[in-house]
């Protein structure tokens, strides 16, 4: 509850990842910090449901080992990373393809040598599962079938393609031409069998957007990463992220089921807490709450996103890959056994698989799902048990060319704003916006904030 006439230095309205990390780089400042959070629980888009035992990611958030803000972000020392297996598997033709970066480089290269990138990196490194091996059978040799990658020099080509831009700083990679994602993939200098078997369904997935209208800038960020880290989920669930950011300030500075109604550059005033006054306020909402309270603030168009979790008894893939589909012959885009990649997401003796549909979700999803994972797994799905469906029609803001991937975080003197819709909608992008938010809020109120930021490290 909030006190009458209570004030603080800085009011942060939103208890997303954004807020939270701007509250941490503020209160490590010296400077008292108060979040406000209409909702229960602290989170956001990145909530958990707990079911039978099982943890359900309301939108299936893909982080990378690689991404730098993990480790920049103060109150994360303690966050374990479940990587998926090397690469993602690639469905097509009835078989699964391996495809990805010709060599892990994701260690400690990824965090820029820091010691907390390393041990995250080895916290992932100590708990991701072994791929096994497919045992050896005798006989003549067959052909081997031709592969959504193409044939072995194409297969070189693209492992020569991903090296190059794994080695790539981000700052170069942001002065190439900007165009629509679908039409710069005809520009890398790959064959197009290469490019609509792995790279368009590899994207899609990242970015959340199946017809690729997004900034060619933003897609090579998010292939920069794939090519310098692993592809993880966080230990116990998407909320364990935020839940670590929340518990890890001091305690009372974050406040639930308190709404937010009007804003100014001293104030805030709460629909049944009355008034807070202040010396800065920052949002950090979702991009159309932030409007709500500033009308004239530019609301982004999104990316819709359905996430079908199904339990099973026996996991119908053997290692912890991300499998996408080549041929794009039903409504998943991108599927995984999860409980392979992170075992604390379901009880003992249950399997759980998570999977993504892109786009508006279509009549009988369950069905269609159902029926299109039996063909990518090769198993029959009748007896697996539908344990939620999560659909978020404002799941992803777009990025479509061009695109500002630093939009301006201060509007007035006194207030400001961050979250992913001012960044790339990543989780990196929400703790980038956080971190470039909280030092031009700390530079108006005279206090230096540690670790500078580098104007150009949104996704490096």
């Amino acid at each position: 509850m909030l006190e009458p006439a209570q004030s603080a230095d800085v009011v942060i309205v939103g208890a997303g990842v954004s807020g939270l990390a701007a509250a941490h780089h503020l209160t490590r400042a010296g400077v008292t910090t108060v979040v406000l959070e209409a909702a229960p629980y602290t989170g956001g888009r990145m909530s958990t449901e707990k079911v039978d035992g099982f943890r359900l990611d309301r939108i299936g958030q893909l982080l990378f080992t690689s991404y730098p803000e993990l480790t920049r972000t103060p109150g994360l020392d303690a966050l374990v990373l479940r990587p998926f297996a090397p690469g993602v598997l690639v469905h097509s033709d009835g078989r699964h393809h391996r495809a990805g970066p010709p060599a892990p480089t994701w260690s400690t290269k990824g965090a820029r040598g820091s010691a907390r990138g390393a041990l995250i990196a080895a916290r992932a490194l100590a708990s991701a599962p072994r791929a096994p091996r497919a045992p050896r059978t005798a006989g003549p040799a067959t052909p081997r079938p031709a592969t959504p990658l193409g044939g072995a020099l194409d297969q070189a080509r693209l492992s020569a393609a991903l090296g190059r831009l794994a080695a790539t700083p981000a700052e170069r990679l942001l002065t190439r031409r900007e165009l629509p994602a679908a039409q710069a993939l005809a520009t890398r200098g790959l064959p197009s069998r290469t490019v609509d078997g792995f790279l368009r369904p590899l994207l899609s997935a990242l970015l959340s957007d199946p017809g690729l209208t997004t900034s060619s800038r933003c897609a090579d960020l998010a292939l920069h990463a794939f090519a310098r880290g692993r592809l993880c989920l966080p230990e116990g669930g998407a909320d364990a992220l935020p839940e670590l950011l929340a518990a890890t300030l001091p305690p009372g500075t974050v406040r639930t089921g308190v709404r937010v109604t009007e804003v100014s550059t001293t104030s805030v005033r709460t629909a049944d807490h009355g008034e807070l006054a202040c010396r800065s306020v920052l949002l950090a909402t979702g991009a159309r709450a932030a409007a709500e309270l500033l009308p004239g603030l530019r609301v982004p168009s999104f990316h819709p996103v359905t996430v079908v979790h199904h339990a099973t008894s026996e996991p119908p893939l053997a290692e912890p890959a991300l499998l996408l589909d080549a041929d794009r012959r039903g409504p998943v885009a991108y599927t995984a056994v999860v409980s392979q990649v992170d075992p604390s997401r379901a009880p003992a003796g249950r399997t759980l698989v998570s999977s993504t549909v892109l786009g508006p979700p279509p009549p009988g999803l369950d069905a269609l799902v159902r029926g299109h994972l039996a063909e990518l797994y090769g198993t029959s799905t009748s007896g697996w048990e539908t344990l939620a469906v999560h659909h978020d029609p404002e799941a992803v803001p777009a990025m479509p060319a061009p695109h500002d991937l630093h939009r301006p975080v201060r509007l007035l003197t006194g207030l400001y704003v961050c979250g992913d819709h001012r960044d790339t909608s990543t989780v990196q992008g929400a703790l980038h916006s956080a971190r470039r938010a909280a030092h031009v809020l700390a530079a108006d109120l005279g206090v230096d904030l540690p670790d500078a930021v580098d104007p150009m490290s949104t996704a490096a």
